[in-house]
């Protein structure tokens, strides 16, 4: 484990639309996500739930709305694998819980970890939606985290805040509170040595499975146990 564990910051919700992702929520744990925003780099937008503790859940989805870029070059693959044919495919299925992000807290700080490992860490993209800005590890594929051709959204993407507030402390109390995430690899070796490596293996439990990865959370919620998949 690294000197300064991570911490969970996010969890993420992958939808075709904003609208369905918001609805998969509201219809599982009581409460809709609302606010966030765009984010004009990745060409995706946002709403956002916050859960107990200073974590929140994402729902993250194409911005139909967003400006292509101004030159001539291609524009920047969107964060999240949403661009990829296969989670494209996938959400015709419905939104999931596709990823997670964990929070590197100063004095560490997150460019120069990244520079240090760049075998292990994506590069750090800067990052602005509205009055926030940060750092966040972005593959210029803008694929998933991997390690030994370990990922699927399993292993976290590492954000740093460069603003004093966090998103959940200007969210609206929801009651809710993450009680567990989990899970399922057909690779868990290397993902739990990544994860150690990291400082984040506390963050979440894994399970080997013969089949597709995995996410599991499970929330205490006024109206009892629920489960996002």
């Amino acid at each position: 484990m690294t000197a300064h564990p991570l911490r969970l910051d996010h969890l993420v919700i992958s939808a075709r639309t904003l609208d369905e992702g918001t609805q998969y929520v509201a219809d599982t744990l009581g409460v809709a996500p609302s606010g966030g925003g765009a984010h004009p780099l990745m060409r995706t937008h946002n709403r956002l739930l916050n859960l107990w503790g200073g974590v929140y859940l994402e729902v993250i989805a194409v911005d139909p709305q967003a400006a292509e870029p101004a030159d001539a070059g291609a524009p920047r693959a969107r964060l999240f694998a949403l661009d990829d044919p296969a989670t494209q495919a996938r959400l015709e299925k419905g939104p999931y819980l596709s990823h997670w992000v964990a929070r590197v807290d100063r004095p560490k700080r997150l460019t120069a970890w990244q520079a240090q490992y760049p075998q292990r860490i994506a590069p750090i993209v800067p990052m602005t939606r509205g009055d926030f800005s940060w750092g966040l590890s972005v593959p210029d594929d803008g694929a998933f985290p991997t390690r030994e051709g370990a990922g699927d959204g399993v292993l976290p993407s590492l954000i740093q805040w460069d603003t004093l507030r966090h998103p959940s402390a200007v969210l609206p109390e929801t009651g809710i509170a993450l009680k567990a995430l989990k899970a399922a690899h057909p690779q868990t070796d290397a993902i739990a040595t990544q994860l150690r490596w990291l400082g984040a293996a506390h963050l979440i439990a894994l399970e080997p499975t013969e089949g597709a990865a995995a996410l599991i959370a499970e929330f205490e919620t006024p109206e009892g146990l629920r489960t996002l998949k």
